[in-house]
This record gives structure tokens, sequence and C-alpha cells, in this order.
């Protein structure tokens, strides 16, 4: 473990080496582990651990700019976001980010970084070349959750107390509509269309679906979830994905140790799938040919095949994974 470099061992290194050769190089799988302070490297071919990185304290959010150049990862309890080079894991720098950070999202050129501010209801916007604040946007209580359209218009931020989704013009920095949902909304997500937008609702137990083309945004249905054995209380959606072509929707169930596999067209759940314990936060491979889970509880990622619907493995990482993104490239 370094936490301004890479060991990796020189076997892996030639492997690496070969996959390069061959253009057959894997995607990076880059986890947050919230409790032991570190990022833990998976090889999206063979899912083995290649490397493990110390980071800032309780990281949380993690992302990954669209030139796979920067890695970016919220640590909440140092109060900023650490920028590392995916290559080599040296820390790059840190961004402002004020108090308790925990979600983030970039705009699709790669900046600016608008990210969620637990501690004092704002959402904070930093250039990320510059280093500097562009914006503070005063939100509700506790906000976490954080979306972008797809035409880079519109953001979206969850306030967990206030229970409401947050609409804020990029441009303006504006809220223009502000919508109720049930209790502890802890992310968002649009589909690719942008006719939609999910919002899970951990202690509600709901994923409201607010219908994006009216003037005025209603939420158009509640999604709620049934699986036998598991009661309703363990039943706790929080990270949320959502397929290019918009067919398929995963929902993560927290303590359930399910995810849910909803039809994107009916919003209606087709599958339970059983993962590790707690499961938290999803990333898509880039050829969306796999989703990763992380599993806070039983300290390990599960692998979904997104085709077939079906967990095909779990590989061990650090102390309470939380967030997880994979390398564009």
């Amino acid at each position: 473990m370094t936490r301004f470099g890479n060991l990796v061992p020189a076997a892996l290194v030639l492997t690496g080496l070969a996959f390069t050769a061959s253009n057959a190089w894997a995607n990076k799988v880059f986890v947050s582990n919230e409790r032991d302070n570190t990022v833990t490297v998976l090889d999206s071919e063979s899912w083995e651990v290649i490397d493990t990185f110390a980071v800032g304290n309780r990281p949380r959010g993690i992302t990954i700019s669209p030139d796979g150049k920067q890695l970016y990862v919220c640590v909440s309890d140092d109060d900023t976001v650490e920028v590392f080079d995916p290559d080599t894991y040296a820390l790059l720098g840190t961004l402002p980010s004020g108090p308790d950070p925990e979600l983030f999202v970039l705009a699709a050129s790669g900046n600016p970084l608008y990210i969620a501010n637990e501690d004092d209801n704002l959402v904070t916007v930093v250039d990320v070349h510059t280093r500097k604040v562009l914006a503070e946007v005063p939100v509700g209580v506790e906000p976490e959750g954080m979306a972008i359209s797809p035409d880079g218009k519109v953001l979206i931020n969850t306030s967990e107390t206030t229970n409401m989704a947050h609409f804020i013009d990029t441009t303006s920095y504006e809220i223009t509509h502000n919508v109720l949902v049930d209790a502890r909304p802890r992310y968002a997500e649009f589909n690719h269309a942008a006719t939609k937008l999910y919002v899970s609702a951990e202690v509600g137990g709901t994923v409201s679906v607010i219908d994006l083309t009216q003037a005025e945004p209603p939420v158009a249905k509640k999604i709620t979830f049934e699986v036998p054995g598991v009661t309703a209380e363990w039943l706790q959606p929080v990270g949320i994905r959502v397929t290019n072509d918009d067919s398929k929707v995963f929902v993560a169930l927290g303590p359930a140790n399910r995810v849910a596999v909803i039809d994107g067209k009916t919003d209606e759940v087709q599958d339970y799938l059983m993962v590790g314990q707690r499961v938290w936060q999803l990333a898509f491979t880039p050829d969306e040919k796999y989703l990763v889970t992380t599993n806070g509880n039983s300290n390990d990622v599960s692998i979904i095949d997104v085709a077939d619907n079906k967990v095909i493995k779990s590989v061990q990482v650090g102390q309470q994974p939380w967030g997880v993104v994979v390398s564009p490239n």
C-alpha cells in the first residue's frame, strides 16, 4: 500500500504490459473503503485486486474524469476532495469542497465538479483546473445525492432531511424546482433520454420516478420492493444505475443484500439479485457487460452479468467499501 505511488508487483506489471501489447488491457475498477481509508483497484477482466493505495479520512464518493486522467475521491472527514493519477496513484492535489463532502458529479466535459456538502446544506461548484470555488448553492438539509442531466443543463441534489430533489440550473445556479419524495433520499439518476429522474428513498423504501416531460416535474410513480423473507425495514434503496438504452434500472437495496432489476419502460421490478451484505453503490463497466456493487458489511464487491441478470463473482476489498467507479479506458 502506498500514499503517493504504485507498488504493483513485477509480475503484475509484466501482465499489464502483455495486455497492452494485445490491446486487451482491462479497465480498472476503483473502490473507496471508508473504514480503512484506502482505495482498492481491481482488473475488470480477471476481477483480481491489483493494488491498494491510501487516501484521506473516510473516503466515500469516487469518480473519474472522462479522459481517465484524474481520479477524484471525497474524503469526508478531511473536508476535501483528493485528486489522484489513476495510473500511478500519486496524489495530484486537493480541491476545496466545503465540509463533509459525500457524493459529487462531474460535468460531461470533466469540469466543473458539483459536490454535496452534508454538514452545511450547500452544493459547492468547483473548477477542477483552477481549483477555485465557482459557486455555493444553498439546498435542503443534509444534501447527498447528485446527478446531472444528459445535456448538462440541470443539476440534481437530494436532501436527506428535507426529503426533496432540488433542480438547479447549471448556468445561473438557481433552484428551478423542488420535488418532494419519500424519506431520506440518497441518490438520483437520470435516464439517458432525459424523460425520467429516479430518486431513491432509503427510509421511505421507494424509488420515485419523476416525469421530466412536464413543465412542473411531478412524481409519476413510486417503485416499491418486496422480497420474500426480508422485512420491509431492510428494503432500503440507495444507489441507482440505468443502462445506456434505458431498458434496465438497477437499484441497490442496502441491508436487504439485494439489487433490484427494474424494467426501464414500465418501471416494474423484474428480479432481485442477491449480493453481499449492505449493498451501497453501483457502477457499470464501459461496455455495460458488468455491474459492480459495493457491499459495506461483507467488505467485498459483487460482479453482475448485466445481460443475464446474474451475480457471477464476489471479490474481497477493503473495510466498508462505499463508492465505486470504473475507468473509461
